[in-house]
């Protein structure tokens, strides 16, 4: 009896010396650390349709998947401004704000090119670079496009304008934290809809 206690003690013994060997192999064993890694995210195809609001000065083509609304708030405040939109994108969380000014004694074309660029410096602090690119379409439409790199609130901004009549400004939004290695993806699918948009973009 003795001995078949103490063959059960050695075969215990064997038993724990064995997990604990495990388990110091293990904690000191080669650790890789996974790559960071972010959601796909599947497009669709870009494809475009007119959209032609009978109370505004112009008209373009926007993605099919997008939708437009009338930004009805301006910080907190109603608005009466039939013709500053919001262009959005539901599927990715970005909107593109459309802002129209008649260019009058109050709003010169030198003011409001001044407050377009002004508004879209303000994002210098977070930006790695500001591309100027000039714009100007097949209908005769110009402007500036501001390309802004980092982790920046917009991305892209820009104006549009026949320098005596129209000045329309834009800025793309995307509603959450800014983040340029995962938002990238999304960011350049919606920047290739947008550049179409301002191809498109004429006066009426």
């Amino acid at each position: 009896m003795k001995h078949k206690r103490a063959k059960w003690h050695l075969y215990g013994f064997g038993v724990v010396c064995t997990l604990v060997t495990l388990l110091l192999t293990s904690c000191h064993g080669d650790y890789t650390p996974k790559q960071k890694a972010y959601p796909r995210v599947d497009f669709p195809e870009h494809a475009y349709d007119m959209y032609n609001p009978e109370s505004c000065p112009f008209k373009f083509e926007k993605p099919v998947y997008a939708t437009v609304t009338v930004d009805s708030y301006y910080r907190g405040q109603p608005l009466n401004k039939p013709c500053w939109l919001n262009v959005n994108f539901p599927n990715y969380n970005g909107t593109i704000n459309l802002t129209y000014k008649d260019i009058d004694d109050a709003n010169t074309f030198e003011k409001l090119v001044e407050d377009a660029h002004n508004l879209s410096y303000k994002h210098t602090k977070k930006a790695e670079y500001i591309n100027e690119i000039n714009i100007e379409n097949k209908k005769g439409v110009g402007g500036l496009l501001y390309e802004v790199g980092g982790d920046a609130a917009s991305n892209v901004q820009f104006f549009l304008t026949d320098t005596s009549k129209h000045f329309i400004r834009g800025a793309l939004y995307f509603n959450n934290e800014p983040n340029t290695d995962s938002m990238a993806p999304v960011i350049n699918f919606v920047n290739a809809d947008l550049k179409h948009m301002l191809q498109t973009f004429e006066w009426k």
